[in-house]
């Protein structure tokens, strides 16, 4: 009889979660790179940074994502047995409400920030789709002028540019809920003095409208009317307008003309009486003015756009860009938005009971980051440090205080501290894409000199290389006195464009 044998225990399978990924070194240091441009403008226009905790209770960020049939209505969330229910942030807007909510006494008003970080959305995955990304975000709370919103759209431009992408390459485009809340009471699904009755049934037009551009018309009169099925069966409950109410929508989604002007007389006629909808009317206008007046970028006013977050009140922005990309099937298609805002004037409210007017803009970093990736405009992958290496390991200290001797000079630098021969050690430099390595044995240390390898040339070679006398043999190498060690580095490094 076999006997029974103890189970071995399941290891983890090492693996990112579906949904999710990891960055490394260049995508690092390049969103770095690209950040710190696109905050020098924020920063130039007088706005303050602010960090806040990727934590939020569930009642403070409130429920506003598009998503809403995900579990926990679109973000991750769990029960705390001290705090009650807790979920990671999934914009950087709604933490931002509750912060100037918590600190207004403090802060200054208006208070003009941005903020950079990770959020968090229970969405269903798929290509390009992530669950948790990155934001770059630039508000103004505290400011009911339109010229508050102007101003964050002619920055969102300023900051596109700053990244790097051509005035020629994007399109700002400019809407206002207002209107879009006009054009449903026309259609009969707002009623002014019950605006709660129907809200379900404007939130999937508002979402429905929002996805125009991937659905087409034809998609979005479906989700308008009975609802759509995708290509992967799974069917999204429409809004059950008649087809006169879908109408009334989808003019209003095709109500851009050739110019401004021209859109805004033709918004005018279809929210007919509705105060509201007049008022917003009138408030794009004036932001078209006001832009054409500053000489921003491309901006338009564009009926179509919407926003699919929950708490604008006033005007929706988004910033498209226009340049074409081969899709994962080798068609033409435009790269599309990588950015959007609006006002949110009732989101601070939720806190105080009183009216706070806000209005901002986020960044879709990682789409930006693949945008100017795209155009060829991304940066190139920065070179690695100088590395150290190891001839004798009872001589670690020495070559570890030439390695600080080089930061110190505020050169990179490391000492190899793995395990093997001179190839191996060589491979490693490979690897990192180090520019320089420093050689150092017990002949060179009686002699008080070190070798140094411009790694340029020799990086091909290195898979090659198993031996010292190899690794002399090869050119670009140089021995230098050990005094000169700084200086050498510096010139070889400025000679290979680092």
């Amino acid at each position: 009889m076999a006997k029974n044998k103890a189970a071995k225990p399941r290891r983890p399978r090492a693996e990112t979660p579906r949904g999710f990924r990891d960055y490394f070194g260049a995508e690092v240091t390049n969103r770095a790179e690209m950040l710190s441009r696109v905050t020098a403008v924020y920063h130039a226009h007088g706005f303050d940074p602010l960090e806040s905790s990727a934590v939020e209770t569930v009642e403070a960020l409130g429920k506003f994502l598009p998503d809403v049939d995900r579990p926990n209505e679109g973000v991750f969330a769990w029960e705390d047995d001290d705090e009650g229910w807790l979920a990671l942030r999934y914009d950087l807007t709604a933490p931002l409400a509750r912060v100037y909510a918590q600190h207004r006494r403090d802060l200054p008003n208006p208070y003009r920030r941005y903020a950079v970080g990770p959020v968090w959305r229970n969405e269903k995955p798929g290509p390009g789709r992530f669950r948790q990304f990155y934001q770059c975000d630039a508000d103004t709370v505290g400011a009911a002028s339109v010229a508050a919103d102007a101003e964050i759209c002619g920055m969102l431009g300023e900051a596109l540019e700053a990244a790097g992408i051509a005035r020629a390459d994007y399109l700002i485009r400019v809407n206002n809920r207002k209107v879009l809340n006009g054009v449903m009471e026309v259609a009969g699904v707002l009623d002014p003095a019950d605006p709660e009755r129907d809200a379900a049934r404007r939130g999937i037009v508002m979402r429905a409208i929002d996805k125009l551009d991937r659905l087409g018309l034809d998609g979005v009169r479906a989700l308008l009317g009975a609802g759509r099925k995708d290509e992967s069966g799974d069917f999204t409950e429409g809004a059950q307008l008649g087809e006169a109410q879908a109408d009334v929508i989808l003019g209003f989604m095709d109500a851009r003309a050739e110019d401004g002007a021209g859109t805004c007389a033709r918004l005018r006629e279809l929210v007919g009486g509705s105060a509201t909808g007049l008022e917003g009317v009138q408030e794009l206008e004036t932001i078209a003015e006001m832009l054409a007046a500053s000489g921003a970028g491309h901006v338009v006013i564009d009926p179509s756009v919407v926003r699919g977050l929950g708490y604008y009140t006033g005007p929706v922005f988004e910033a498209e860009l226009t340049f074409e990309i081969l899709d994962e099937k080798g068609r033409k298609r435009q790269f599309g938005s990588v950015a959007g805002g609006g006002r949110y004037d009732d989101l601070v409210t939720r806190f105080t009971g009183e009216k706070v007017p806000a209005t901002g803009v986020s960044i879709g970093v990682d789409r930006l980051l693949a945008a100017l990736a795209a155009k060829g405009r991304a940066e190139a992958a920065p070179a690695g440090p100088v590395v150290v290496t190891v001839m004798d390991r009872d001589r670690m200290a020495e070559y570890q205080a030439m390695a600080a001797e080089l930061r110190a000079a505020g050169i990179r630098a490391e000492v190899f501290l793995g395990g093997g021969n001179m190839g191996k050690q060589l491979k490693y430099a490979d690897a990192r894409a180090c520019p320089v390595a420093v050689i150092e044995g017990g002949d060179e240390k009686a002699r008080g000199v070190v070798q140094i390898k411009d790694l340029a040339l020799g990086a091909r070679l290195a898979a090659n290389i198993e031996t010292r006398e190899d690794w002399q043999a090869q050119p670009a190498q140089m021995e230098i006195a050990r005094g000169d060690l700084v200086a050498e580095v510096r010139a070889m490094l400025a000679r290979a464009g680092g």
